[in-house]
């Protein structure tokens, strides 16, 4: 078994304006003061430069370098904007063009272009800096029809992924190179939002083995989705992971489709750690058994707590929830040191048949 890296941070809700958090290294001083041991770095331009990273070993080092001084490691880039431009219907055109470029904004063609470049940037920076793990979105072509009204014309989802296949084939490609695993954030809004549609990505890309999963269970829950049994079935593809909790408390006057409300107001919305109702101690101990590999990596997004207050809170609660594996059984000192000569004995046994089938 092995034992879960972190406490790590990713900084995308705490980029600001204003000191500390307008700068990587205000922002590393900061969460090193908190206890964070790993950050997981957003690839935009104010806090990292994907394309000088993904070109000089020398400015890889220099990033490493300096959180390195700080006691800190980075655990994953992250690509989340760029994968979700890979793959936009459009009706999100419009919305999702601020997450670009502007030259290339207005041009849904050129925009996947770019999103595409960045994300084979990312998969050689990835492999400069020594990283095991690249998480990201998958983009949406088909989430306008998620639900079936008006009905959905006979193989209109099979299309939207194996489109969304096509596209990302290329980026697994360049990853598998890079010796990447490329972690989905399954999440809604992204054809990638369940165990469901995750099995039918993986099978238009042949069961490629770059496609694996970054697990938060906060968007499983809001989704009503059993987040424990979701580990028993994809475990083996499970390699980041973020710590976010969540509650989903229905009403009379709304469900899992309460989506118009303000989040403030919604029957399911996203808490700090430890104020929702995600069984993290049972998360922890399932990642433990099927020997996750990766980091626990705090994701912040809440409602009604203060970012600092929630940052400085989740360092403690993810190291409170890291188990030390045992090295070996906990009831070794009971062994009965007999020999396997003696098992057949002990299941009232004759000794093994010889060759002529007689008891030697």
């Amino acid at each position: 078994m092995k034992t879960i890296k972190g406490p790590a941070l990713f900084l995308a809700q705490f980029m600001g304006d204003k000191p500390p958090f307008d700068t990587l290294t205000g922002l590393a001083d900061w969460a090193a003061s908190l206890g964070f041991r790993g950050l997981q770095l957003p690839t935009d331009s104010r806090l990292f430069d994907l394309t000088q990273a993904a070109a000089s070993q020398d400015y890889c080092d220099d990033i490493s370098g300096l959180l390195a001084e700080r006691g800190l490691v980075i655990t994953e880039l992250s690509t989340h904007l760029q994968g979700q431009l890979l793959a936009v219907h459009p009706a999100y055109d419009s919305l999702f063009d601020g997450f670009a470029p502007p030259a290339v904004r207005g041009n849904p063609a050129a925009r996947t272009r770019w999103a595409a470049d960045q994300l084979k940037a990312a998969a050689i920076a990835s492999r400069r800096l020594g990283l095991s793990a690249h998480v990201t979105f998958s983009g949406a072509l088909a989430w306008p029809y998620l639900y079936p009204w008006p009905q959905r014309p006979a193989g209109l989802v099979e299309e939207a992924f194996a489109e969304l296949a096509r596209r990302w084939l290329p980026l697994l490609h360049a990853f598998d190179e890079a010796g990447v695993d490329l972690c989905y954030e399954l999440h809604p809004g992204e054809d990638l939002f369940d165990g469901a549609t995750f099995e039918r990505f993986l099978d238009a890309t042949g069961e490629h083995p770059r496609v694996n999963v970054l697990y938060d269970p906060s968007h499983m829950l809001l989704q009503q989705l059993d987040y424990l049994a979701f580990l028993d079935l994809y475990h083996e593809r499970v390699r980041a992971f973020h710590v976010k909790d969540a509650e989903f408390r229905p009403s009379g006057r709304q469900g899992v489709y309460g989506g118009y409300a303000p989040w403030l107001g919604r029957a399911g919305r996203f808490r700090s750690l430890g104020d929702g109702q995600i069984d993290f101690g049972a998360i922890f101990s399932k990642l433990a058994q099927y020997d996750y590999p990766g980091w626990a990596v705090l994701e912040w997004e809440c409602a009604l707590k203060h970012p600092e207050d929630g940052a400085a809170e989740g360092a403690d609660f993810i190291r409170r929830h890291i188990i030390r594996v045992a090295e070996h059984p906990f009831d070794d000192f009971a062994g009965s040191g007999l020999a396997p000569a003696a098992l057949r004995n002990l299941l009232g046994l004759t000794a093994p048949t010889g060759k002529g089938g007689e008891t030697s």
